[in-house]
């Protein structure tokens, strides 16, 4: 097998160059890289192209328009429903033509707030189609947040759905999207809203817009040329500022990026079955449930359910035999989860999984236990892969579609083609194998990965090319054994990493310090056997008044209210006092160790040792 890796090394620009020959550019690029002075990477620009017409059109004039393009599968509300490529592209391109005339125009910007159904992929691709740029927020994401993310991406319109629907409740989207529209500067021109049979909306709004009226007052419109450098679609992801990052994809390296993905990574072909169990509000939807499979010519699956409980944890292995899956790619939190309702692996032999070839795991570290009890259950390879909301894609994976190496359980293996990864000490100076470190990565980085930051570029240096000259900063630590795989270990800063998604703890401490009661506070991550991770709070309140209990609940309720229920905050310890430095900083990664029962080597730096021993009581 060719070893893409040694190709890349040897002439990068030609790699890259011969990797875009795969998409049908409209005009293809000349310039395949050009760096600003701080390293950073714009591949491609000079082309011309539309991510929409790659993802449906191509397939269509292809002679492909009649095979699946999406499956819709909702245990949640009991419907299912597929589309094929011509399908899909006749209804996005309708999606598109209700933006237009709704007065968006190319690279205007748009919110997408909606749980998983086929609309949300249209929107995107709908956008994408009239090179107008989305923002997708997670429906799961209180006002204050969705507030945010309106006023630094400025949406001329916002897309949503009346509600989500959950295991056993329905989550409504209007109020909080119209308390987020009341808490932004900035006020979009148009609420549009999909109104679902299980609960609909109110539309009181002078700025709301039924969808299907929309829809049907509508003409299709075909997609329009975009360069290979206009942003695509902006991201935004946990910052430890408290302000969310907003991380802009530009369509050229993003779908050169991708389509290599899906063959090399991935190991998937023309017509295979990929199903990404996640959500479109996270970059792994983003990547592979929408654009990836699409733009590689395979079928996806959008999948409104969880991995237990709708209705057993024989979910998976069900959506798997219905549907003929090649790959799953999950959280392993999902399979935590299911291991724990079915130990032993009872249901997967109720079901004909043999159509499955691979599993791949990524959002978080795939322990090994997790690891082995997939393996053994499922029979075939289970993938760890390592990226993040940055990159679009894997830094580092075993390529199952060129020669796949052997797995080492705890290891993401070894970096993809595009990605120079060093370990780093805090000085910048590379370590050896064995020695854990920083890891980074050498400039400049690989099309698909973050151009900018949205109408922040200096943020963006800051946030991840001044670490260390020449280098992107990935905020995790880890190391390579003497075989070259890559172990990454977690976390070097306060965002958490909660069943893959990353919340900074910044923003959670800043929630409870606003409680009257509380003097100052520390979240930091606790392990947690499912999830990964979870956040725990200490917390020094102003007076000792006897109400603790209730100040607990409280907390428990202003973080739901502020951040939403996907930061799973439920567990505060009141102590005196947080050990500090000299200057006044909190020594969090302390507090951490001692949290998950690590010993700890009290740190030179603290003001007062003794203020340890009341964290100790606490946690006892």
């Amino acid at each position: 097998m060719t070893n893409d890796y040694q190709q890349w090394q040897s002439d990068p620009l030609e790699f890259w160059r011969y990797q875009a020959q795969s998409i049908d550019w409209f005009t293809p690029p000349e310039t395949i890289l050009s760096q600003s002075n701080e390293g950073a990477a714009s591949w491609f620009e000079d082309g011309e192209m539309n991510t929409c017409y790659l993802a449906l059109d191509h397939h269509v004039l292809n002679g492909h328009g009649h095979q699946k393009a999406l499956i819709y599968d909702s245990p949640v509300t009991g419907k299912l429903r597929s589309y094929s490529f011509q399908e899909l592209r006749d209804e996005t391109a309708k999606v598109a033509g209700m933006l237009v005339e709704l007065g968006v125009k190319k690279g205007d910007t748009v919110i997408i707030y909606m749980p998983m159904i086929p609309q949300a992929a249209m929107a995107m691709l709908a956008c994408a189609r009239i090179g107008a740029v989305h923002s997708v927020v997670f429906g799961g994401f209180a006002a204050p947040e969705l507030a945010s993310r309106i006023d630094d991406a400025e949406p001329i319109v916002i897309l949503s759905a009346s509600c989500g629907i959950e295991v056993n409740r329905i989550v409504e989207y209007k109020p909080m999207i119209d308390a987020a529209i009341n808490l932004a500067n900035h006020k979009p021109t148009y609420s549009v809203v999909l109104q679902r049979e299980e609960k609909a909306a109110l539309l009181d709004q002078p700025i709301d817009r039924d969808w299907v009226e929309c829809l049907d007052a509508a003409e299709a419109v075909g997609p329009v040329s975009v360069r290979g450098d206009d942003p695509l679609y902006i991201l935004y992801t946990s910052g430890t500022t408290g302000k969310p990052k907003g991380v802009v994809r530009q369509n050229g390296g993003h779908a050169v990026a991708l389509k290599y993905s899906m063959d090399a990574v991935y190991g998937m072909k023309h017509g295979d079955v990929f199903w990404s169990a996640s959500d479109v509000g996270w970059v792994v939807g983003h990547s592979y449930i929408v654009y990836g499979p699409l733009l590689h010519g395979c079928t996806t699956i959008m999948f409104e359910g969880k991995p237990v409980m709708t209705p057993d944890a024989g979910a998976f292995w069900r959506v798997i035999e219905q549907h003929s899956v090649n790959a799953i790619f999950s959280a392993p939190t999902a399979f935590r989860a299911i291991r724990r309702e079915d130990p032993d692996g009872l249901l997967v032999s109720k079901y004909d999984i043999d159509s499955l070839r691979c599993v791949f795991a990524a959002g978080e570290r795939l322990d090994p236990s997790t690891q082995e009890w997939m393996s053994n259950t499922l029979g075939v390879p289970i993938i760890d892969n390592w990226w993040q909301t940055e990159t679009g894609w894997p830094i580092a994976s075993n390529l199952m579609g060129r020669e796949s190496l052997s797995v080492k359980p705890g290891s993401a293996t070894k970096p993809a083609p595009g990605f120079d990864v060093q370990i780093l000490d805090d000085h910048g100076q590379p370590l050896a194998q064995g020695e854990q470190g920083n890891i980074a990565i050498k400039l400049p980085l690989p099309p698909g990965c973050l151009a900018s930051v949205w109408n922040d570029y200096p943020r963006f240096i800051d946030s991840y090319l001044s670490d260390y000259l020449g280098y992107y900063t990935s905020g995790d630590g880890g190391y390579f054994d003497e075989d070259g795989y890559l172990f990454v270990m977690g976390r070097v800063d306060d965002v958490i990493n909660i069943a893959g998604h990353r919340l900074s703890t910044g923003d959670i401490e800043e929630v409870i310090a606003q409680h009257p009661d509380v003097a100052e506070c520390a979240v930091v991550a606790m392990h947690d056997d499912l999830k990964g991770e979870l956040p725990v709070g200490f917390v020094v309140l102003n007076s000792a008044d006897g109400q603790s209990s209730r100040i607990e609940t409280e907390l428990v309720g202003r973080v739901r209210q502020s951040i939403g229920a996907i930061a799973c905050y439920q567990h505060s310890h009141l102590v005196s006092r947080l050990p500090k430095t000299r200057s006044g900083k909190v020594l969090r990664k302390v507090l951490k160790a001692m949290l998950n029962g690590e010993n700890i080597a009290v740190p030179a730096t603290i003001d007062d040792p003794s203020s340890l021993d009341d964290i100790k009581k606490v946690l006892l």
